[in-house]
């Protein structure tokens, strides 16, 4: 990732609308045209170098900031980060304290906290700093699973099958994985807790178990099952227990993202020859077509204001196509496949064969967070 200079950070952008929210009973509210400018004081303790790294970064990434200097900025932001704690404030140009907290965690993981209240203080809205990504790797010669954060730090290798691990999926509060594994030689879906390691095997009906997707809550998973003969979509515990299947078809259903109320679910279908988009009720029912204005449609992501989906779609080569569900209109935003949105519905992060790249859905801004561990593929965002 490219480097940040430590004192002075240029970055910019124009805010579209929004309503400033501050703690407790502060309100600050700015105009259309307005940009919202911060100052990032040099950080005090022996974790200073570190925390105002990870936080100029994580703000720049953000896409919300224009960061300059203290005499031009609406507000500043300081802080002292010392042995896995770190005390941050924010502070408006009049000098009156619009954030202020501790945070009790690694260096990292406390500045990505503080700069997702900062994003939330000052614009209401969600921060990605302290998600977490899971992809899949071949590395090692085979496919396995890996983790990392949201930048690409703190990558880890997650499975050691020495096998096919492929489509995994981490759930919103990025604490479990689910993934399909063929160490059996068949597809089956195995849960990880990914603080521990520890690995259970949660679906192994006869044929194809595959393609698990967490639900906003983290209490059920969507998944294709071929235990009836044809592969259909079926929701089953987190635990793998329960399983009730939604879709009835003769065509191949796969992918399933969750609405995020978790009461629809949009999923890909090859029912009228080429795969297409289709949404159902958790409840069950007919799938309805998501018109998409394209005749090759894949791995559907709902972001979570439930305005948007991401997809893949080929024309010539794989491309990513968001579309807006109220209006219907799509438009294709980057070449590459395996669109998962961030908590904050602005950013996505797909792969591009050799790299796991986020983007500014909004801005058209790129950066590679994951590269150099060879072909990487089916990347999943925590919420």
């Amino acid at each position: 990732m490219k480097k940040i200079r430590p004192l002075v950070y240029l970055l910019s952008i124009a805010l579209s609308g929004m309503l400033l929210q501050a703690q407790e009973e502060a309100t600050i509210t700015v105009k259309k045209s307005d940009t919202l400018n911060i100052s990032i004081k040099p950080f005090a303790g022996p974790d200073a170098a570190i925390a105002g790294k990870v936080l100029a970064n994580d703000l720049d990434l953000s896409g919300l900031f224009s960061i300059g200097i203290p005499e031009r900025a609406k507000f500043s932001v300081s802080a002292t980060a010392s042995g896995g704690s770190l005390q941050g404030t924010v502070t408006d140009n009049q000098g009156g304290v619009i954030l202020q907290k501790t945070y009790s965690a690694n260096t990292r993981t406390a500045a990505h906290q503080f700069s997702d209240d900062i994003v939330h203080t000052l614009t209401g809205g969600m921060g990605i700093a302290n998600s977490k990504i899971v992809f899949v790797s071949n590395r090692s010669g085979a496919k396995e699973i890996y983790s990392a954060d949201y930048d690409g730090a703190n990558q880890r290798q997650i499975t050691q099958d020495k096998a096919i691990s492929v489509a995994p999926t981490i759930s919103p509060d990025a604490s479990r994985l689910a993934y399909t594994g063929y160490q059996s030689g068949y597809a089956d879906i195995y849960n990880v807790d990914i603080a521990s390691g520890a690995r259970s095997k949660i679906l192994n009906f006869p044929g194809t178990n595959s393609g698990a997707s967490f639900s906003p809550e983290g209490s059920r998973i969507a998944c294709t099952l071929s235990k009836d003969g044809n592969p259909e979509l079926y929701i089953v515990g987190a635990n793998g227990s329960g399983a009730r299947r939604l879709t009835r078809t003769r065509s191949v259903e796969s992918s399933p993202s969750w609405s995020p109320d978790g009461s629809e679910i949009i999923y890909s279908s090859d029912e009228r020859g080429g795969p297409q988009l289709y949404r159902i009720s958790a409840a069950g029912g007919v799938g309805r077509l998501v018109p998409t204005g394209h005749s090759y449609c894949t791995e559907p992501s709902w972001s979570p204001d439930g305005k948007k989906i991401a997809f893949t779609v080929r024309q010539g080569g794989f491309a990513i196509a968001v579309m807006d569900l109220a209006t219907g209109a799509a438009r294709i935003v980057a070449e590459g496949q395996d669109p998962a949105w961030g908590a904050d519905s602005r950013h996505i992060i797909f792969s591009d064969g050799s790299s796991i790249i986020l983007l500014d859905t909004l801005k058209g801004r790129r950066t590679p967070v994951i590269s150099g561990l060879g072909k990487v593929s089916e990347p999943s965002w925590s919420r």
